[in-house]
């Protein structure tokens, strides 16, 4: 066995009473996160653009069978959180299923599990400016103000948010997330309504008539709703991030699962039940990419200024996403700073007990972003967006696979599981990581994006194995260390 490996199995052996804390990055973090903190982190993870602006091309492609597209593709992303919920409970940290790699993968896949994810969240951050510029030169006060400066001024603004402290991250997520939720709620209550009093829209009487006179569930067959799956399953990204603001609350135990049980029927709830209500009130040839399902109802029945709401809620869900993003990298590269495999700079904490060197990095890549909104600004949206898919499919294989290992040890009696469990266990985490593999697969029916955006993953291996042995003596180091402190 080499010398990285034994001091890898050397770490993950310790006991819980020998190591305080497991992970050196834990150490220093506030315990401000309240439970409706928590909850609201939940659910602003599973609701956002994907459901609020996306839908609505996606019922134009699927039609009413997208409902069972985000059922499916919502089962397999509940048991994703399910199980790093479990990992929580079992240890709690910051670090989150980066910590958990180092545990159960060694650092090596801490290593990519952490870079993967920065790539995610950094690329996407450049989406959420690049969203939050487009959505505000939707008014007229703005539209003189070119898209480049918007994003700067939107990821500034963020940024001073998140620096504060996690108290304020968790407060404007908190008001972020009851703008969505307010808004789908109304919403559905409006549907239900004409539903009920059988109100035309746009000259059709709503119902079960819409769909069976429109082609039926699959209107264009079966194809077209597999093929959406790929971009359904990315909607979801960002439930994860329950994982990591775990760290910083007081009482995970409690907290996590009630968190991680309800993220199920509010998938149901809002996504599923309102692309259902959505497809009974029109057809789907009627609903378009270009703009939101809801403001395409409300527009129908002679709701005015229903655009320019709809439109202050996606805006709401961009910045709620850049807030998410800022925030859980700045933890996860202070964990993998910490064990040698992120710049050093990424471990400083300000005295907010903020890690304010990984959230600046994270902003210098969506600076990128900024540029991209200068020379590209039509472009920049879709460029960053696909390799973000990348990202957030690989963070979801890991978590599944950690768990693997990690319920493999339980019975080996190396370690203990919790009493809140991913079921089925271990034919659940195959199914989830075959189902990920799958849709990312199908990227490749995409030959304008999907395509080229699976041809940069020998670009990023490439750049995966480089940077890992230019850091590989950093992190032997970093171990070693953690080893002789364990000792004395």
């Amino acid at each position: 066995m080499s010398k990285d490996a034994v001091n890898t199995a050397a770490v993950a052996s310790r006991t819980d009473a020998t190591r305080a804390p497991a992970d050196a990055g834990d150490a220093g973090y506030s315990k401000d996160l309240k439970a409706r903190h928590i909850n609201m982190i939940a659910i602003g993870g599973a609701i956002g653009t994907g459901l609020f602006l996306g839908a609505g091309g996606r019922l134009h492609n699927a039609g009413p069978a997208l409902a069972l597209a985000y059922l499916v593709c919502g089962v397999f992303a509940f048991f994703v959180v399910r199980a790093l919920g479990e990992l929580v409970l079992y240890r709690p940290s910051s670090g989150s299923f980066v910590s958990y790699a180092r545990e159960f993968l060694g650092e090596k896949g801490a290593y990519v599990a952490g870079w993967m994810y920065f790539l995610n969240w950094s690329t996407t951050g450049i989406a959420d400016i690049t969203a939050i510029a487009l959505y505000t030169h939707y008014w007229s006060f703005f539209t003189s103000i070119p898209q480049w400066v918007l994003a700067l001024i939107a990821l500034a603004v963020v940024l001073a948010v998140n620096l504060i402290s996690v108290k304020i991250f968790g407060e404007m997520e908190f008001w972020f997330a009851i703008i969505k939720v307010a808004t789908l709620v109304a919403f559905m209550f409006v549907g239900i309504f004409l539903l009920a009093t059988q109100h035309e829209v746009d000259g059709r009487t709503p119902g079960l008539g819409v769909i069976t006179d429109n082609g039926g569930i699959f209107p264009h067959g079966l194809m077209p709703v597999v093929l959406v799956m790929q971009g359904v399953i990315f909607a979801y990204a960002a439930l994860e991030l329950v994982g990591v603001a775990a760290g910083e609350t007081a009482e995970p135990e409690k907290i996590v699962p009630r968190a991680v049980n309800s993220i199920m029927w509010r998938v149901g709830l809002f996504y599923v039940g309102s692309v259902v209500l959505l497809a009974l009130l029109l057809p789907g040839s009627v609903y378009s990419g270009d703009e939101s399902p809801f403001v395409t109802v409300l527009s129908k029945i002679g709701v005015h200024g229903a655009g320019g709401v709809m439109n202050l809620v996606v805006l709401t869900a961009a910045m709620s996403s850049l807030n998410s993003g800022l925030y859980s990298t700045g933890r996860i590269l202070r964990s993998m700073a910490m064990a040698g495999s992120a710049p050093k700079f990424t471990a400083r904490m300000n005295r907010s007990q903020v890690p304010y060197g990984g959230i600046l990095l994270t902003c210098a890549v969506c600076v990128i972003g900024v540029a991209l909104n200068y020379f590209v600004p039509s472009q920049a949206f879709e460029i960053v967006l696909n390799v973000a898919s990348l990202g957030i499919v690989s963070t979801w294989v890991i978590i599944m696979i950690c768990h693997l290992v990690f319920v493999r040890r339980a019975r080996a009696g190396q370690v203990t599981r919790p009493s809140f469990r991913l079921p089925a266990s271990p034919v659940t985490e195959i199914a989830t990581i075959a189902f990920l593999l799958v849709c990312l697969g199908l990227m490749w029916n995409d030959p304008e994006v999907g395509r080229k955006t699976l041809l940069l993953i020998p670009v990023i291996a490439v750049l995966l194995v480089g940077g890992w042995f230019a850091l590989r003596r950093r992190i032997e180091d970093a171990t070693n260390r953690e080893l002789s402190d364990l000792t004395k």
